[in-house]
């Protein structure tokens, strides 16, 4: 032992030393004391075991004989079985130390043609192989040690990507090169030995594979596993295209150890020293990670600055909404008062126009009881002849002034149309600002039915005034057939009449001088006919009864007019209303926007939870499983995991000032974003 041993315990620190020392070392650096610790302690127990796994390396993968012909085979063969676990334990120590030192001392990422890195793979294949159970099949007997490897994908799911990665390679073709090429990705994963620590957790499942003395259903296992840890230093970078792994022979290459063993006491500082430079480098290594620690908290600082300026806007733009929505209930108040004000005068005119109907009603009895008068002294006049002729004359006068009074009527007529037509469509105008202004209140619709019904009554009265007019206009035609008669009558009598017509002709000009007077203030055709019945007494009181209904007439203009005016007030107001309801959706947009984006930036300043590399195993967009040949990507908006053809947008982000991996359904929401806050 003191021949073989190559390194000084005195040179090696102390567990109190080294506890020491992460105590005076700053937090951020504590993460890679324990990795150094192991590979310190690993060091140690391979320098302890040095010796003798040389003085047994000899016999790794021999069938030992019995050593004694009188011992029963069963002890022989516990014997054996423990010599041959106890010599793969040591070898395995010592393919890690040397490993570890060749690593350290050239200090780069390991490929699959270093000789010390081939020789561990030997190793742990026998190790693997160590009491392994035979299986029968059809074509002959497997003994394979990627039967238990594959159970790991079932224990560990993050060991899928390995299995699948194994399985989808062509070039392998027998169970052996795929367990070889299992454990290289599995060391290039720096999880070696926590999958091979998950198959030794599960024994029961291990004894389908194993005999119950094999070497990874013993104790020695569980320490290979612990030697396994001391690997996690070592970056390694192995190519399984091109290689050949399912012929190379698994054979044990003791001149390496022995080279090692005679050069170690000549490369024992440069180790030591290439330990410490390896030191000093991971002790700078934290330092820039605590100055990026430092930055992100300051970062994190503004961002907390900026979240409650956020917020205090938040609280000011919610004060904004609130006296706006008091603003909107005055309004609303104001449209109810002017609502009831409009109800109160549609009112007050169907109370007029209700006296006005009255009043016409009364004087339509009037004319048509002094037209059935005219008509029974008409028929008396007929009888005497001289009257007669007198008539003729005058009703040829006067059927021109029916004709132009007639002309007057439907001129009246027309204009009370037009008016009426006017009103409707003011109406018309009030209703559609009613279902504006109040289409969402029930209130509205009764003021409006109410409306409706008075439309109804204001075309049934003038229904009504029609019916009366084509009643006049049959009176007159009837009058005209009568006169027709009357001009039979006298054309036969004026032979007889001749020398009366004269006389007849001066009271005929008497009277042309009297109706010219009576032309402006006759309108109605019974008015007419009794100036030719009654005196010019009569025809004055007739003349001072159309000037009061003249009168009436200008007042209700008047009521007209000021209705009209009212009117327009009201269409001002509903405008005024109108453009201050509009003022204010504009402004409840305008904060609708600024709330989406605040919260949208809260959003950004609060960030997604960003996902570790472990928790995604399949694209989140895609649904796709990763592998060696599909890599992992963060999208840097909502932190989850994408492929690359998922992730392949870049976006300038409000937290990273260049563009940035972002994923599609990041960048359309980014990007319409943007397109909104420009328009």
């Amino acid at each position: 032992e003191e021949d073989f041993e190559i390194i000084d315990k005195k040179q090696l620190p102390d567990a109190a030393e080294l506890r020491n020392e992460e105590k005076a070392k700053p937090e951020e650096a504590r993460w890679s004391a324990p990795i150094l610790s192991l590979a310190k302690k690993a060091s140690e127990n391979l320098a302890l075991s040095y010796g003798s796994a040389l003085k047994s390396a000899s016999l790794v993968g021999l069938v030992s004989k019995p050593g004694s012909s009188d011992s029963p085979a069963k002890t022989n063969m516990r014997c054996h079985t423990m010599e041959e676990r106890a010599n793969l334990m040591n070898m395995m120590k010592l393919s890690i130390k040397i490993l570890i030192q060749s690593a350290l001392s050239l200090g780069r990422t390991l490929d699959s043609d270093f000789p010390p890195l081939q020789q561990f793979f030997v190793v742990l294949e026998h190790c693997l192989k160590h009491g392994l159970k035979v299986k029968k099949t059809f074509i002959g007997q497997n003994k394979s040690f990627f039967g238990p490897l594959e159970l790991v994908e079932k224990l560990c799911p993050e060991a899928s990507d390995i299995a699948t990665s194994v399985k989808n390679l062509p070039e392998l073709k027998t169970a052996v090169g795929r367990g070889r090429a299992w454990l290289y990705l599995a060391l290039m994963q720096k999880k070696l030995a926590d999958y091979l620590k998950v198959l030794l957790d599960h024994k029961h499942l291990l004894s389908e594979f194993y005999e119950p003395d094999a070497l990874m259903m013993e104790e020695e296992g569980a320490v290979i596993v612990g030697l396994l840890v001391g690997l996690n230093v070592i970056d390694a970078n192995l190519c399984l295209k091109g290689e050949d792994l399912d012929s190379q022979v698994g054979v044990i290459d003791f001149s390496l150890y022995l080279k090692e063993t005679q050069d170690s006491v000549g490369k024992q500082d440069g180790g030591i020293t290439a330990v410490l430079d390896q030191k000093h480098y991971v002790e700078e290594l934290n330092r820039h990670l605590s100055c990026t620690v430092a930055d992100l908290q300051n970062k994190i600082d503004c961002l907390e600055k900026t979240n409650s300026k956020l917020q205090e806007e938040l609280a000011a733009a919610t004060d904004r909404i609130g006296s706006l929505q008091e603003e909107q209930q005055q309004l609303k108040q104001q449209n109810e008062l002017i609502r009831e004000r409009s109800e109160k005068s549609v009112e007050v005119t169907k109370e007029d126009t209700k006296v006005e109907l009255d009043t016409y009603k009364q004087s339509r009895q009037g004319l048509d009881e002094m037209y059935s008068d005219v008509w029974k002294q008409l028929k008396e006049e007929k009888k005497i002849r001289l009257e007669l002729e007198k008539e003729l004359e005058l009703q040829i006068g006067m059927k021109t002034e029916m004709e132009i009074a007639m002309k007057l009527l439907e001129k009246d007529t027309h204009e009370k149309q037009d008016t009426l037509v006017a009103l409707r469509q003011q109406l018309e105008e009030v209703k559609a600002i009613n279902l504006q202004m109040f289409h969402k209140s029930q209130n509205a619709e009764c003021s409006l039915q109410q409306k409706t019904e008075a439309i109804s009554s204001f075309e049934g009265k003038t229904n009504e005034m029609m019916s009366s007019m084509k009643r006049m206009e049959e009176r007159l035609q009837q009058a005209e057939k009568a006169r027709q008669a009357a001009e039979d009558r006298c054309n036969k009598m004026k032979q007889e009449l001749a020398e009366r017509l004269d006389s007849c002709r001066q009271q005929m000009a008497q009277l042309d001088s009297k109706c010219s007077t009576l032309e402006k203030e006759l309108k109605s055709e019974k008015e007419q006919r009794q100036t030719l019945q009654k005196e010019l007494h009569q025809e004055k009181d007739a003349t001072t009864l159309l000037k009061t209904e003249l009168q009436q007439m200008e007042g209700l203009k008047k009521e007209l007019r000021k209705l009209q005016d009212e009117k327009q007030q009201l269409k001002k107001v509903r405008e005024e209303q109108e453009q201050a309801l509009q003022e204010m959706g504009l402004h409840l947009s305008q904060s609708k926007l600024k709330m989406e984006d605040i919260k949208e930036v809260n959003k950004a300043l609060k960030g997604h939870t960003w996902l570790k590399d472990d928790e995604a195993t399949h694209c989140k967009q895609c649904k796709k499983e990763f592998s060696i040949s599909r890599r992992k990507h963060h999208c840097r908006n909502c932190g989850d995991i994408f492929c690359n053809t998922c992730s392949s947008n870049e976006l300038a982000l409000p937290s990273y000032p260049k563009p940035v991996r972002v994923c599609d359904s990041c960048h359309t929401l980014l990007l319409q974003q943007c397109s909104s806050n420009s328009s």
